[in-house]
């Protein structure tokens, strides 16, 4: 079975979620869209990943990883850069459910300066987050990415980092140059995931550049599967994607298609089973 890597929740507000700019997605969506039974919605287990900047977000989504099986792990968010993250961090990971707190990422993508990810104070909190047990999610446009490789540079060789959705490409070459580029620090994964959003409803054929560029570049033992789910679904059903990515996958020999798949994923945030 697969593992999703990137799996979204929410209560929609339009104060809470002014990014969403598609109505297909201005509503809720929660664990009883999906899981196993689910009559439309995903039925993989999952990596559920923030999609509100605030520390009840993570909590909220420990509490639905409690009461969900099939949510095998959290992507959170706190204060980072902040100077109570510590105290913030140890008081998340004192709480009863935090075992299910695999890592956390912050919407870089979004800040003002291009730059923020190099911020003295940002990575020395992501130095501490990875010091107590956590993965870190990039976050970021194909702009990006040249900072990102500084970043990563800037952190110790083995700590455990993985790029979301494919580092966002625009320009595909360029965007390929610099995938390569990054993924030559051996410690950073790969999401194939969110593709559809950034490449737009041009059809699967389309699709398939963008996922054998990844694949070339991080090899299948760095890729990991994941929907973006729901914000998928503004371009194609959750089930369409996974197949563009397991037919994909499936061309390789069956160790590397699992790897993709759900393996990599697994041993990357350290999922329970």
């Amino acid at each position: 079975m697969a593992v999703d890597s990137h799996r979204h929740f929410w209560h929609y507000t339009d104060e809470e979620f002014g990014w969403i700019d598609d109505d297909r997605l201005r509503r809720d969506f929660l664990p009883s869209d999906c899981g196993p039974g689910a009559a439309q919605g995903p039925s993989d287990p999952c990596v559920a990943v923030e999609a509100r900047q605030c520390v009840e977000e993570t909590k909220w989504l420990l509490s639905l990883a409690e009461g969900h099986s099939f949510i095998r792990g959290v992507v959170g968010w706190l204060p980072i850069a902040a100077e109570d993250f510590p105290s913030v961090l140890d008081e998340v990971l004192a709480l009863p459910n935090a075992g299910r707190l695999c890592g956390l990422r912050h919407v870089v993508q979004d800040e003002p300066d291009d730059a923020f990810i190099l911020r003295a104070d940002f990575v020395r909190g992501v130095r501490r987050l990875l010091s107590r047990g956590l993965a870190y999610d990039i976050l970021v446009f194909e702009r990006h990415l040249p900072n990102v490789i500084k970043f990563v540079d800037m952190l110790p060789a083995d700590s455990r980092l993985v790029l979301d959705h494919l580092g966002k490409p625009r320009d595909f070459a360029s965007w390929r140059r610099l995938l390569r580029e990054v993924a030559r620090r051996d410690n950073v994964m790969c999401k194939v995931s969110g593709l559809v959003t950034e490449v737009g409803d041009a059809g699967r054929e389309a699709l398939v550049p963008y996922i054998d560029a990844a694949l070339e570049s991080f090899g299948p033992d760095r890729l990991m599967f994941g929907s973006d789910w729901p914000v998928v679904t503004a371009h194609m059903p959750y089930g369409d994607w996974r197949k563009v990515v397991d037919d994909f996958a499936a061309q390789l020999s069956q160790y590397e298609h699992d790897a993709i798949m759900g393996d990599n994923a697994a041993g990357f945030y350290r999922l329970r089973g």
